[in-house]
């Protein structure tokens, strides 16, 4: 901008300025947070639509079509049906593609109720929570291609409450999610599995792939159905596996000797520990040692030796942060609207992930 260009801006904010504040009451111009509020008021009612309005007719070199306004961060803006063809902006849509974006990422987070407060909060302009609703419901939402070879992911799950009948108690139904490692790319599924292991094979596998899991059975279906070329490593998450060796309720010595002997991978051994223990936890344990014998590895070399991980923390982190959408305060979900929340929710995380 050249030094006359900046002095005709110039002279020109300041008549717009005046003339702005002559039209604000007073009493809107007490605070400096109301002095913000008043100012971006009036810029995107009075200002901003026309510098945009100028920006759109100029760059698109047309004015030909029918004429709608369009909610945009800049207030509504006037923009015609050639220009929204040049523009990518979709027919039919009452939100400017910037608007759209702002409303996905706030109500990835929070109920659509208070996206909608805090979108007006941020952008000051108004988007209802069923607009809200109804955006996050017409998107495709699709899952990331991973440009690197997969060789680590992890799978585990968690529950969202499901929306009954008045009078009828509460109903939980699990989700299962997967997580690539390197790089950290996430999905998740409700109802159906095979969204998450079609997902999972379709990336660039490893010829031996790493799959990290805690003791459930449904993450282990999910895993027999992955298909590297060469071969799964099954690893039982290291924590989850200790987690349920403290509870067998025996002495603190014994514990720590059979810590000892499974960081080695020694599972016979460390079940011989409990060979005359009457406890029924510790019988639980055997069993469960023997249910997931071949997970078990020897934790200590494939750490030293930087072979695979150990744990499954980058699932777990993720079904937390799934949770923390789903599981709002008091929040219950129609069943038919799960399998895209979860999806908004996984999209959000990926690009946060890639940012």
């Amino acid at each position: 901008m050249t030094p006359e260009q900046q002095q005709a801006l110039q002279e020109h904010v300041q008549a717009i300025a005046k003339i702005l504040y002559d039209d604000t009451p007073a009493k809107q111009l007490t605070t400096l947070a109301g002095i913000e509020q008043a100012v971006r008021s009036q810029m995107q009612k009075h200002v901003m639509p026309e510098v945009g309005g100028f920006f759109i007719a100029t760059t698109t070199g047309t004015s030909a079509g029918y004429q709608r306004r369009v909610k945009s961060i800049l207030g509504e803006l006037p923009i015609t049906s050639g220009q929204a063809q040049k523009l990518e902006v979709r027919g039919h849509t009452q939100l400017s593609p910037y608007l759209e974006t702002c409303c996905l990422r706030v109500s990835a987070n929070v109920s659509y109720q208070h996206a909608a407060e805090d979108i007006e909060y941020f952008t000051g302009m108004a988007v209802s929570k069923s607009v809200q609703q109804r955006l996050v419901h017409r998107q495709d939402f699709v899952l990331p291609k991973s440009q690197v070879t997969v060789e680590e992911l992890s799978v585990d799950g968690g529950n969202i409450r499901i929306r009954t009948p008045e009078g009828e108690a509460c109903s939980w139904k699990g989700y299962k999610a997967a997580c690539l490692h390197e790089p950290a790319e996430v999905a998740a599924s409700f109802g159906d599995n095979t969204v998450v292991i079609d997902w999972v094979n379709a990336q660039p596998l490893a010829p031996v792939l790493t799959c990290i899991g805690d003791g459930h059975d449904g993450i282990w279906n999910i895993v027999a159905q992955l298909t590297p070329s060469t071969q799964r490593r099954e690893v039982l998450d290291w924590f989850h596996l200790m987690e349920n060796l403290h509870k067998i309720g025996v002495s603190l010595k014994r514990l720590n000797q059979a810590e000892t002997l499974l960081w080695q991978g020694r599972v016979e051994a460390a079940k011989a520990l409990f060979t005359n223990c009457q406890l029924q936890p510790a019988q639980n344990f055997c069993e469960y040692l023997n249910k997931h014998r071949h997970r078990i590895i020897n934790y200590q070399y494939h750490q030293a030796e930087q072979i695979c991980s150990i744990g499954s923390g980058a699932v777990e982190s993720t079904v937390k942060q799934i949770d923390r959408r789903t599981k709002i305060s008091g929040a219950q979900w129609k069943e038919d609207n799960v399998p895209q929340v979860l999806a908004h929710r996984c999209a959000y995380l990926n690009q946060l992930i890639s940012t």
